[in-house]
């Protein structure tokens, strides 16, 4: 019996975006097309027009809706989607108009996001944004979508089919944030013993597809996803670095950021991006090679400062200049670093940036320390770097690098 492999072709999607002048729309639309094609659509065409606002009944106006709608019609469009938040009364018509699927960029956002979810704590983010984007756009259809429910004053009418979804989507959001609740809970106690035990926390952040992953993979050997898609990594990821000074820190990859950044996404994931709030050093990495990296610089600058980042020290990471030609001038940003994490280019002069910002949080002593305090040792090998040791009569005499929160316990023992 012969078998026949069903492949599905890719959804072919016709991109719309409106040129209010709030921002470049080529530009946005541009990353539009790159965030469909990461979806798995292929995009056949894109569509602008300039309107001070977007029109409340259709997205774009009458006469190029006209156009949409047949190029829809020629060119076997399956999915529409809309450089911005629609209305549910813009989607619907837009729907009825083009007899097409309409989606926009936000619902585009979470599709990937769904896609690339992996850990528990991922997927239920995704979920909870999802749910709290659908639930002002459920649409039901009166009495004939109405249902009776059993028992006494339960009988007429009845509950409309909307209002039961409504219920149910509100139940499911609430399971959510309590279970999200109780996962942050765990990662803030995470956090808490970090600082107690002195670990120092380095965050990378930056742009989707910046080369954040490539990075946390040359320094550290995560074995992180690395892809050159947007969103390719979703769920952080910590791994342990050791400075060429002997130094142990903590490297974390966080989930990219991108222009316009759904505020569903914002709540949903914060417990995932206050790894940045909580880390002691971020590292802005930023695709050199992007014509428009000072504008990605910008982006993840503001998103930083909305999480309450900005007074964290911070290092701008200029990845992929291997890829940039030597006359072009990078924008720098504070203290800024040129690296290519593909090549490891950079990459020493990166470690000793790292180096000097962890020194604020540690200092260099040497101490003397009774045998009956060994213990003291081990505190300070946990959280710091011991350089030498040497046994005398009285105690060890040690060289060590120590964190800062340790030296107030250890100053009796101060040479």
């Amino acid at each position: 019996m012969p078998f026949y492999e069903n492949d599905q072709s890719p959804e072919r999607a016709l991109l719309l975006g409106v040129d209010t002048g709030e921002y470049d729309c080529e530009i946005s639309l541009a990353e539009l097309e790159e965030l469909s094609r990461t979806a798995g659509a292929e995009v056949v065409g894109t569509v602008s027009q300039k309107l001070p606002n977007p029109n409340p009944a259709t997205y774009i106006g009458s006469g190029r809706m006209e156009e949409v709608c047949a190029f829809c019609r020629a060119n076997e469009i399956d999915l529409i989607v809309a450089d911005g938040e629609l209305s549910p009364a813009q989607q619907r018509n837009m729907e009825t108009q083009t007899d097409t699927r309409v989606i926009d960029r936000t619902t585009l956002i979470l599709d990937i996001f769904a896609q690339r979810a992996r850990s528990r704590e991922g997927k239920i983010q995704v979920e909870l944004a999802q749910l709290r984007y659908m639930l002002p756009r459920l649409t039901g259809k009166g009495k004939a979508m109405s249902r009776l429910g059993g028992g006494i004053g339960t009988r007429g009418p009845g509950e409309s089919k909307l209002e039961s979804d409504k219920r149910h989507i509100r139940r499911r959001i609430y399971a959510l944030e309590e279970e999200l609740r109780q996962i942050e809970k765990r990662r803030n106690a995470m956090r808490t013993r970090r600082k107690k035990d002195g670990v120092i926390a380095v965050a990378i952040v930056g742009y989707t597809n910046a080369g954040k992953s490539t990075l946390m993979n040359y320094l550290t050997e995560a074995g992180v996803l690395a892809e050159d898609k947007l969103f390719a990594t979703l769920d952080p990821t910590a791994r342990k670095l050791t400075l060429p000074n002997g130094q142990d820190i903590m490297l974390i990859d966080t989930v990219g950021l991108v222009r316009r950044l759904p505020h569903h996404l914002v709540e949903a994931f914060k417990s995932t991006l206050e790894e940045a709030k909580s880390a002691d050093l971020i590292l802005n990495v930023c695709d050199a090679s992007d014509p428009v990296c000072a504008e990605h610089l910008e982006v993840t600058e503001r998103l930083l400062s909305e999480l309450g980042c900005s007074k964290t020290p911070t290092v701008t990471v200029m990845n992929k200049c291997d890829r940039v030609p030597e006359l072009y001038t990078l924008p720098t940003l504070g203290k800024t670093v040129h690296i290519s994490a593909r090549t490891g280019e950079g990459i020493p002069k990166l470690l000793s940036e790292i180096e000097k910002a962890v020194c604020a949080h540690t200092a260099r002593v040497t101490l003397l320390i009774p045998f009956s305090e060994g213990q003291r040792l081990a505190e300070i090998r946990r959280s710091g770097v011991v350089l030498s040791e040497t046994f005398l009569p009285e105690g060890t005499r040690a060289e060590a690098v120590v964190d800062t929160a340790l030296l107030e316990d250890l100053k009796a023992y101060l040479v």
